[in-house]
Order: structure tokens, then C-alpha cells, then sequence
């Protein structure tokens, strides 16, 4: 029997693993030129800001974005326009307390990281938020009906067009504000999302009637999604948060170079993880435990084979990576680079927890951990940046990290019987496997 849903997924995942790609090249590409287009404290200051109105972002996106394509997907079409009203009107709610915390906290922000511009910036920020609402709708909308093809356009313009400005600015020696790039963020956000319409506007029906029942039922879906999806934001962004405030922006800016190339290596972990969730949720429903032990070990062991050859460069030749990646001006990310780069071989094993715990219905366990390892990165780094600077942050996060893995390979024994030394195994029989499935093969069809 054909699984219904295997052209979803198929679909689904090339989708996501060409978003993964527009990512790396459109946002890396942004962040190249602007730590070269910005002095140090200006760029500090576009970090703390970006990783502050992230968070709003990810609110919505956690709250509503999966309960809308789960729903919409499965339910008929006479309940379609109750499912997007209700969807319209908890975005609404969820957009205007968003908007008041950012109007509330703008001023305090301003004065705690000593920039002014910090007041106009939040608040010309809110336009640009409504147009990122109304974009994410249309693409959630747009990939329930199990379409594609307008997300990764107007993905493209906006984040595209990002790069665009950034770039000739850069070419051309622009001048160009922070305030100035918000603009630029707003116009892009908004011809995508004025281009999404048009992909999207069949099925944008709507009902006079704002049904409860199914705010209710989104948000019940919703809730542990939108619980992780913050716990994984503020995992990224109080590090930024915690230094531009204890130390300087420009300390955070240096951070954020060591994270932009930690980052890079997170698009296989990613893109594998699109494809073992539908995979685990399946299986398990039909095997039971085995096999979404078998999923994970294997997973997070491919993943692990594939880092760490990416991880041993870095570690040995972090001085040249990060004068690659952010010119001469950024020295003391060096040895935070050395050190930090070893936290993406935890990153395979955090990412698979969360896949294997979401598809067996675990969702509330992976919260409180996400939840758990932020509360103690707080603590240890609010100690240990006071007495060893910007290396704080990264043996505060480095420690977490460790108490935080030993916690889920407990778990994950518990729950699946999952051998903790598993994954190095399958790590290391992967180079013979892939030697012998791809490289052997490829050299018997060379000529001669």
C-alpha cells in the first residue's frame, strides 16, 4: 500500500533543503558584506537587534505555522475559511502583544546597550512585522495546498533582494544607516509578500464568523510547538544578548562572526532532519520503539561523520577561517572560534532528540530540556563572563552543552534504549560504506 503522504514529504523536504540553501547563500552572503560595510559597534548593534526582533518572528511561526498546515491539510474544504480566520485572528493577538513588548522594551534596550537609535529602529521595525505576518500566512497557506514553487520566490525576493541592497552598497561604497537596511528589509518583505498573493489568493477564503473552536484547536496544537520554537531562538540570541549588555555590543558582534561559521555547518544536520521526522513518526507507529531507535543512532551518526572532518579544520586553522569569513578586524573571534566549533558535534545529537521526541509524541519533554539548557546557560555565563570576558560566553555554552547531552542520552535510553556509544559506530562505518558505494563506483566510470 502507497503511503498518501510520500509526495508531501518528497516535496516537502527538496522544498526545505532548497530553503536551506537560499539561506546559507542569501543571509551569509548579507552577513559578509555588512561585518565588512559596519564598524564593529555597528554591527554589534545590527546583532542585538536582529537577535531581538527574531524572537518575535519565531513566536509566530511556532504558535501557528504548523497547527495551520497540519489542519489545513487534513480537513475538508467547507472548514478551510474557519481554519485561515482563526489562524488570521491568533496571529492578530499573538502580532499585537508582540508589538507591545517590542514598543515596552525599546527604550530600556536603547539605554542598556547605550545606542539612541536603537527607539526608531524598534519602532519602524513593526511595519516591517506585520509585512512578515502576512507573507508567512500566505506561505503556510500555499505549502498545506501542497504548493511550493511561490514560497521559494518570494523567499528569494526577500531575502534576495536583502542581499542585493547590502551588496551594491558595499560595491558602490554606500553609506547606509541601520535604519536604512530595516527600510530596505520592509520593501522586500513587502513586494514578496504582495507576489505571494498571487500564488496563494484561491485559497484565501475566509469566514464572516470567527469560530473558537478551531483558535482553540491551533493553539492546543500550537502551544509545544511555539514552547521549543522560542527555547531554540533565545538559545541563539541571549549569548548575543548577555554580552552586548555585560560587555559591549561590539563584543557581541564578535560572537555573532563565531556563530555565523559554527552556523554553516548546520545545513546537513537540517536537511536530514526534514526527512527523518515524517520517517520516525511513520515507523514508529508501525514498529514501535526500534525503530526510532535505529533512526536516531543512524542519523545522528551519518551527521557526526560528516561534521567532523569540517570541525578539525576549523579547530586547527581557526585564524584563517575567520579572516575568510570577517576580514582582519575580528582577531579576538579566533580563539572563540577554537573553542566553539566543537559544539557542533553536540548539535547533531540535540537536533535528533527533538525530531525523535516531536513524531512519538514527546513534544513537552523536548521543551522543558530546550527550557532547562537556557535557564543554565543564563546562569553560567552571567558568572562566567564577568571573570574570563567574551571565552565566558563560550565555556558557559561548552558546559551546558555537556550537561544537557549527558541529560538526553539518559533519556533516550529510558524512553528508547538508545546506546549512547551507537552513533560513533555508525559514524565510523561510514567512510568505508561511502567509499565503497560512491567513490569506487565513480572512479570504475572514469576513462582509462
Amino acid at each position: 500500500m502507497k503511503d498518501p503522504n510520500k509526495h508531501y514529504w518528497l516535496k516537502s523536504g527538496s522544498y526545505t533543503l532548497m530553503l536551506n540553501i537560499q539561506q546559507l547563500l542569501f543571509g551569509f552572503g548579507s552577513f559578509y558584506f555588512l561585518v565588512r560595510m559596519l564598524d564593529k559597534h555597528g554591527f554589534g548593534i545590527w546583532t542585538l537587534f536582529v537577535a531581538t526582533t527574531s524572537i518575535f518572528e519565531m513566536a509566530r511561526s511556532g504558535l501557528i505555522q504548523h497547527a495551520l498546515i497540519k489542519f489545513l491539510s487534513e480537513s475538508p474544504e467547507k472548514e478551510k475559511p474557519k481554519i485561515i480566520t482563526a489562524s488570521y485572528a491568533l496571529s492578530g493577538i499573538l502580532m499585537s502583544i508582540c508589538i507591545a513588548i517590542n514598543l515596552s522594551v525599546a527604550g530600556y534596550l536603547s539605554r542598556l546597550w547605550h545606542e539612541p537609535g536603537l527607539v526608531p529602529m524598534f519602532i519602524v521595525f513593526n511595519g516591517v512585522y506585520i509585512l512578515q505576518g502576512l507573507l508567512s500566512q500566505f506561505q503556510w497557506i500555499e505549502q498545506a495546498h501542497l504548493r511550493f514553487h511561490g514560497i521559494l520566490v518570494t523567499t528569494m525576493i526577500r531575502q534576495g533582494g536583502f542581499f542585493l541592497f547590502v551588496f551594491i552598497s558595499f560595491l558602490f561604497h554606500f553609506h547606509q544607516s541601520l535604519m536604512d537596511l530595516i527600510y530596505a528589509q520592509g520593501i522586500c518583505t513587502g513586494i514578496g509578500a504582495w507576489t505571494e498573493y498571487y500564488f496563494v489568493k484561491d485559497f484565501l477564503g475566509i469566514s464572516r464568523k470567527l469560530h473558537k473552536d478551531w483558535m482553540g484547536k491551533l493553539f492546543g496544537y500550537g502551544k509545544f510547538v511555539f514552547g521549543t520554537y522560542i527555547s531554540a531562538v533565545l538559545s541563539g540570541s541571549v549569548n548575543q544578548m548577555m554580552l552586548g549588555t555585560l560587555l559591549s555590543p561590539a563584543a557581541a558582534g564578535s560572537y555573532n562572526v563565531s556563530i555565523r561559521i559554527v552556523g554553516m555547518t548546520d545545513i546537513p544536520t537540517n536537511a536530514l532532519g526534514v526527512i527523518v521526522f515524517p520517517q520516525s513518526a511513520k515507523r514508529f507507529a508501525a514498529q514501535g520503539i526500534d525503530a526510532g531507535k535505529y533512526l536516531y543512532e543512524k542519523s545522528v551518526g551519518t551527521i557526526v561523520a560528516i561534521l567532523f572532518p569540517l570541525v578539525i579544520f576549523v579547530f586547527c586553522f581557526p585564524g584563517f577561517v575567520v579572516r575568510l569569513v570577517a576580514g582582519d578586524h575580528y582577531a579576538e573571534a579566533i580563539p572563540m572560534v577554537h573553542i566553539v566549533i566543537l559544539t557542533c558535534l553536540f548539535s547533531p545529537f540535540d537536533r535528533f532528540f527533538g525530531v525523535i521526541m516531536d513524531s512519538i509524541g514527546r513534544a513537552k519533554l523536548n521543551f522543558i530540556l530546550l527550557s532547562s539548557f537556557i535557564s543554565l546557560t543564563l546562569v553560567l555565563n552571567y558568572f562566567l563572563i564577568g571573570r574570563l570576558g567574551l571565552m565566558g560566553c563560550i565555556y558557559g555554552t561548552l558546559i551546558a552543552d555537556g550537561i544537557v547531552f549527558i541529560i538526553r542520552q539518559f533519556l533516550l535510553y529510558k524512553i528508547l534504549k538508545v546506546n549512547p556509544l551507537s552513533p560513533f559506530i555508525y559514524a565510523w562505518r561510514f567512510y568505508p560504506e561511502f567509499i565503497r558505494n560512491y567513490i569506487k563506483p565513480l572512479l570504475r566510470k572514469l576513462p582509462g
